[in-house]
């Protein structure tokens, strides 16, 4: 691996002279995925996509853009529904803090912009959830600025191409450069997707397709023999695992439900209250300590519901779910940002995390409603 570059070397090249851009576009236009957000010219629809699109594959996406798109049509639509209905509609499709940024960016747009997404990307950096990856790709895709928008797989093909031998972030500005170096000023924003395409299909991180490569002729790694030596990579922690339990507090045929905190992991949601299991106690005991300081009140768990296992991207859960009756106390939101009695067919119309969802069918079975 003695021809990889170290941080700081210079990659020189010729922006609107490049082979490897000239190989990479005509690969692009003779194959060109015909997703929804593509041949458009709507800034609102690319911006959509590229956050949704952040850590989520396309097949994932799909559905939830066209669902989006039609309950959302604009964004002042966006920036209309309340934030309930956003997450509502995002449920499922995780990473909520996207979906929260970008309803305050959309309100942002609609007071201070009249609606209309700022081209200048000094402006567009400015606002909510909007950092240097959905910034360059929706400059260039959507007002045509040659600005690399630098991804995973756009971290992988350079890495492979130039032999980097230094992992991500160590290796970032290597990366940006040999894509400002590449990127084409008549047609960054097929460039850019050019890149996604190629690592998503082609240069993957597994399984790799170097015959099918339109760029392979430029890969110093397959020279070299060692495509899957690169990107360097970092071995990451192991993901903890949390035993949790939460309460379904009844009370006159409602359930008691809180709602998590907006600066949290899984801000905004609602759910059944309860939390981490601690050294020396069991579920139920959890479950009344926790609803106590979250919400005040006092609950007797009575039965298990389900015990459900969910896996998050950074950590996993057993989470053991059991009926409780109200005791007594006035509900409040002392470790919650709310609360709310709702009848049990109300659930499926508010947003609550996947885990909970794990529990609803035993729920619904066991109150009658299918």
């Amino acid at each position: 691996m003695g021809n990889g570059l170290h941080q700081g070397e210079v990659i020189v090249a010729k922006k609107n002279n490049s082979e490897f851009a000239t190989h990479l576009l005509n690969w692009y236009d003779s194959r060109r995925c015909n997703f929804p957000w593509r041949d458009c010219n709507d800034p609102y629809k690319i911006y959509l996509s590229e956050v949704m699109l952040q850590q989520t594959q396309v097949a994932t996406v799909l559905p939830y853009y066209k669902k989006w798109i039609q309950k959302f049509p604009t964004i002042q639509s966006v920036a209309k529904a309340t934030q309930e209905q956003i997450l509502k509609q995002w449920e499922g499709l995780g990473y909520y803090s996207r979906a929260r940024n970008f309803h305050k960016s959309s309100q942002i747009i609609a007071d201070s912009f009249n609606g209309i997404i700022p081209s200048d990307p000094d402006e567009f950096s400015k606002l909510p959830g909007v950092g240097p990856y959905i910034s360059a790709a929706v400059m260039s895709i959507a007002f045509h600025q040659p600005l690399p928008a630098v991804d995973a797989n756009a971290i992988r093909v350079a890495a492979r191409m130039e032999m980097i031998d230094l992992p991500y972030p160590k290796n970032s500005n290597i990366i940006y450069n040999y894509y400002e170096n590449h990127i084409p000023i008549d047609r960054p924003g097929d460039f850019n997707q050019a890149i996604m395409d190629l690592g998503r299909e082609i240069c993957t991180a597994g399984n790799l397709k170097c015959s099918a490569c339109p760029v392979a002729v430029f890969c110093k790694a397959l020279v070299d023999n060692s495509v899957d030596k690169f990107p360097i990579k970092v071995k990451p922690p192991k993901k903890p695992h949390y035993d949790i339990a939460v309460g379904i507090v009844w009370n006159k045929g409602q359930i008691l439900i809180s709602k998590r905190r907006e600066n949290g992991l899984l801000g905004g949601l609602w759910e059944f209250p309860g939390g981490k299991i601690e050294t020396g106690e069991n579920a139920q005991e959890c479950i009344i300590r926790e609803i106590k300081e979250e919400l005040g009140v006092q609950v007797q768990p009575t039965s298990l519901l389900k015990q459900i296992k969910h896996a998050y991207t950074h950590f996993s859960i057993t989470m053991d779910a059991y009926h409780c009756d109200y005791l007594s106390g006035s509900p409040k939101a002392l470790g919650c940002d709310g609360w709310k009695w709702i009848n049990p067919e109300d659930i499926k119309r508010l947003p609550f995390p996947k885990a909970n969802h794990k529990l609803f069918d035993k729920l619904f079975i066991e109150d009658g409603i299918c």
